[in-house]
């Protein structure tokens, strides 16, 4: 994505810019090269072949840029991922956004350790970095030596969350007032939509997720589902976590949630009124759920994204 990598030199150059408002403060500044890959090579952008490793010099940080297109992300090539870890074993910090973050973890330095990538992918991600804990709620995972951020845009969080990292709060603040960007934390649970997975060919699973679908506003139980897909309890319930990685009521849940996101969006209802279309009776319960599966109120979130 190169309006990524492009815009990332401009957040570090007009860094630069503010950096040198300060002189007293003794402040680093940012020295930026571009790297690419070209079959077996790692070559930077503005010369030819990289020499060994060790010939490099030592860079603070790597930044593996979001994808747009292609699938180049889901099998990087052996030399690009040894490149990196070689680096990393040396003090480099490596950080990615969006699809970067499968490259990231393709080198093994995510296992174990908390990452988060673009909503979007991370049924694909969990499935195939079972050992990495997955967080798409978060815009932003700072891990120290390893940064991981989700979404397109996220490269933005990124920029400023390493300005502010190497230089000081002061001059990140100042950068997103010259940029006109939001220097507030943000979430990216703010944005996530619930797309319950359909493909999964589990007929069973498939017939109570039909069901919750059409009912997800009436008292839903494990009973009524079970019931329906005429198997028991126990086996509906290891089914339905098994294909879907929630358990029924949460399942439940997310679909309603999204449900009242939409009207929140769309429409003027009251949030009472809300709550109750979307099957919540206690308005209070339904505002400490919505708030904790998106990280907004009601209020907060209608503000927001009200068309």
């Amino acid at each position: 994505m190169q309006s990524a990598v492009l815009g990332l030199i401009d957040v570090f150059q007009f860094a630069n810019r503010i950096i040198a408002q300060y002189p007293q403060a003794g402040l680093p500044t940012f020295a930026i090269s571009r790297w690419r890959t070209d079959g077996p090579l790692v070559e930077s952008g503005n010369a030819a072949t990289v020499p060994p490793v060790k010939l490099v010099p030592l860079l603070d940080v790597l930044i593996i840029p979001p994808s747009i297109g292609g699938t180049y992300y889901e099998a990087p090539h052996w030399v690009l991922v040894d490149w990196l870890k070689a680096q990393h074993a040396r003090g480099t910090i490596v950080c990615s956004a969006c699809a970067g973050s499968f490259v990231l973890a393709a080198t093994g330095l995510l296992d174990g350790r908390r990452a988060t990538t673009h909503w979007d992918l991370s049924s694909q991600f969990a499935q195939r970095f079972p050992n990495i804990h997955l967080n798409t709620d978060h815009i932003l995972i700072n891990d120290g030596d390893v940064v991981t951020a989700g979404g397109l845009m996220s490269w933005m969080d990124l920029g400023l969350e390493l300005v502010e990292q190497f230089t000081c709060p002061t001059v990140m603040i100042e950068l997103g007032k010259f940029l006109i960007i939001d220097t507030g934390r943000r979430e990216q649970r703010y944005y996530k939509k619930f797309v319950p997975p359909f493909g999964h060919g589990n007929a069973v699973v498939l017939k109570a997720q039909h069901y919750i679908q059409q009912h997800f506003h009436t008292d839903l139980t494990v009973k009524m589902l079970a019931e329906h897909s005429h198997l028991g309890e126990r086996t509906l319930l290891r089914k339905f976590i098994s294909v879907t990685g929630l358990k029924p009521s949460e399942y439940v849940q997310n679909i309603r949630i999204q449900k009242a996101r939409e009207l929140l969006e769309t429409t003027n209802l009251p949030i009472e009124k809300v709550a109750l279309v979307v099957g919540y009776e206690d308005a209070g319960a339904f505002r400490k759920i919505f708030k904790r599966l998106t990280g907004l109120s009601p209020r907060e979130f209608r503000v927001r994204f009200s068309v």
